[in-house]
């Protein structure tokens, strides 16, 4: 379902790894892995059976988890690599949360392709991170999203 080797997602902690999008740990999840290809980003996914919004399209919630975790796991994958680090090292990789999520749908989504989120990374402060993304099926782009990604607080993980 992901062709992606060397994910980010492998690297979050396993505390971290619960996101119904990106998170290993979830059972119910989606499962999203994000990785590099050249100096872009790519995740890969195929909408499931479930995904559909009618017959023969995907529902534009799925899109715009894709585009939402595919930022979050590109603002890690950058500031991993800023750190000197690269996905499969061994060094646990940063965790985002989104500050913001924008998403213009372009064309419907047909039902039975893999997608291709496709991302650009901007740095714009030492801890928020500007992720710009394509969706395509096939040679499509069905969607363009930002996620403005920052550096999960430590008081998340505080009960």
């Amino acid at each position: 379902m992901n062709e992606v080797k060397n994910a980010i997602q492998d690297d979050y902690g396993d505390d971290y790894a619960w996101c119904y999008g990106c998170g290993r740990n979830n059972e119910s999840g989606l499962h999203l892995r994000t990785g590099w290809k050249g100096d872009k980003t790519l995740t890969i996914y195929t909408p499931r059976e479930e995904h559909k919004a009618i017959p023969g399209f995907i529902y534009g919630g799925l899109i715009a988890s894709v585009i939402d975790c595919h930022g979050t796991g590109s603002a890690a994958l950058a500031l991993h690599r800023k750190l000197g680090h690269e996905p499969g090292d061994g060094v646990e990789a940063p965790r985002f949360v989104t500050a913001s999520l924008h998403v213009d749908f372009m064309k419907p989504t047909p039902e039975g392709i893999p997608l291709r989120a496709i991302g650009e990374v901007v740095e714009i402060h030492p801890k928020k991170w500007k992720v710009v993304t394509e969706v395509f099926a096939g040679d499509v782009c069905c969607a363009k999203g930002e996620v403005i990604a920052a550096v999960m607080p430590d008081t998340f993980m505080k009960k």
